[in-house]
C-alpha cells in the first residue's frame, strides 16, 4: 500500500487559502493607490493682457517680366547694290591638241645670305705672333715724354686676328699714357700672326696682348 503524503507538506490543502489572501492584498493595494494618488493640475489659462507682439512686414509683390523673343533663325538678307560692283573682263582663250605647251620657268634661286664668320674668344689653337711676342716688343719705342717722366708699365691691346693671320681690328683696353699707348697699338697692328685653329680650320679669334715698357 503506497504511503500517504504528510498533511504538513501538502501544499494543495492550503491552495485556496493562499489564493484568497493574495487577492485581498492586491485589492487593498489598488484601493490605497487610487486613494492617495495626486490630482491632476488644472491647465494654466493665458489672459488677454499677456501676449507676444508679432511684427508683420509687407512683402512687395514680385513682377514677372516676360522674356524677350528669340532672334529669328533666318536673318534678313542684306541688299547689295549690284551697280556698285566693278565689271570683270573675261578673255577667250583657244587651245588645240596640236599646240605645244612649254613648262613654266623655274623659280629663281633664293638669295645667298652672307653669314659673317664667328669670332672666337677662345680656340683650340690660339693665334701667335710670327717670331713670338719679342717681335712686337722690338717694334715699340720710348717717347721723349715717357723718358723724361721715367714712365713704365704695361699697355693691353685687344686685337681680332682673322683666318689669314692679319690684324683686322685693334684697340687699347688699358693705358699708361706718355704716348706709349699709341706705340703699342701701332706695333700690334703691323704684326703678322699665325691664325687660330678650331677643329683644324683657321678661324677669327679675339685676343688680348700685353706690351711692357721698361726703361733700360
Amino acid at each position: 500500500m503506497p504511503a500517504l503524503k504528510n498533511p504538513v507538506a501538502d501544499l494543495r490543502s492550503k491552495y485556496h487559502l493562499y489564493l484568497k489572501i493574495s487577492l485581498i492584498l492586491s485589492l487593498s493595494f489598488l484601493i490605497i493607490a487610487f486613494q492617495f494618488s495626486p490630482y491632476p493640475s488644472e491647465p494654466e489659462f493665458i489672459s488677454a493682457d499677456s501676449y507676444i507682439p508679432i511684427d508683420l512686414t509687407d512683402i512687395p509683390e514680385t513682377i514677372q517680366r516676360p522674356k524677350p523673343p528669340p532672334p529669328p533663325r533666318n536673318p534678313e538678307p542684306i541688299e547689295n547694290d549690284i551697280n556698285d560692283l566693278e565689271e570683270t573682263e573675261f578673255y577667250e582663250t583657244e587651245w588645240y591638241e596640236t599646240d605645244v605647251i612649254e613648262d613654266p620657268p623655274p623659280p629663281p634661286p633664293p638669295p645667298e645670305i652672307s653669314k659673317e664668320p664667328e669670332i672666337f674668344i677662345w680656340s683650340e689653337v690660339m693665334p701667335q705672333p710670327i717670331g713670338g711676342l719679342t717681335t712686337i716688343q722690338n717694334k715699340v719705342n720710348y717717347t721723349e715724354i715717357a723718358k723724361r717722366i721715367k714712365l713704365e708699365g704695361t699697355v693691353y691691346i685687344e686685337a681680332i686676328i682673322d683666318e689669314k693671320g692679319d690684324v683686322i681690328e685693334s684697340k687699347i683696353i688699358k693705358k699708361i699714357g706718355g704716348g706709349l699707348d699709341q706705340e703699342a697699338l701701332n706695333a700690334v697692328a703691323s704684326t703678322k700672326f699665325h691664325p687660330g685653329l678650331q677643329r683644324g680650320k683657321p678661324v677669327k679669334v679675339r685676343i688680348t696682348i700685353p706690351i711692357k715698357f721698361v726703361l733700360k
